[in-house]
């Protein structure tokens, strides 16, 4: 499966993947204070598990950041 993630194309063995074992392979050390967004969705947290990702999937990983 070929999935665009923040703009570069990656490769999965995958048919389909939910969006939290995408996030485990992709980001494994910080998954507090971001949100996801398929195909310009944003996806509750509460539905990563759930929620299954396809070929040409477009993703975006956003992080919170401190400051102001």
């Amino acid at each position: 499966m070929e999935l665009k993630i923040n703009n570069q194309i990656k490769q999965f063995q995958a048919d389909v993947l939910p969006i939290q074992d995408m996030l485990d392979i992709e980001i494994p050390q910080k998954q507090n204070g971001i949100a996801v967004a398929i195909n310009n969705t944003v996806i509750p947290k509460s539905n990563w598990n759930s929620h299954l990702l396809t070929d040409s999937d477009t993703i975006l990983i956003i992080s919170a950041t401190q400051g102001g």
